[in-house]
């Protein structure tokens, strides 16, 4: 659903921002890049398993799709349908 969708990437985008601004913070503070691409990859990790698999969280509104419409039309339509003939030049 729409809102399940919403929610996600929301949850998405913020971990992803704090797990960025903890990482930089920490990779200048110890003066070192590689903690930084690191924290960086376990807010994305951790991001990709609350956002990624179905939990039920992200579907509580379930969208109401439209009813099967079952009508003999198509064998129709197959039946009445006739050869094209080409015009000859």
């Amino acid at each position: 659903d729409y809102k399940g969708q919403k929610l996600a990437e929301q949850i998405f985008q913020g971990i992803i921002l704090v797990s960025a601004v903890i990482g930089f913070i920490y990779g200048y503070i110890t003066e070192q890049f590689g903690w930084t691409v690191y924290i960086v990859m376990a807010g994305f990790a951790l991001s990709c398993l609350l956002t990624l698999p179905p939990w039920p969280m992200y579907r509580r509104n379930p969208l109401k799709w439209l009813p099967v419409q079952e009508s003999g039309t198509e064998e129709k339509k197959a039946a009445d349908r006739k050869p094209k003939r080409h015009a000859k030049s």
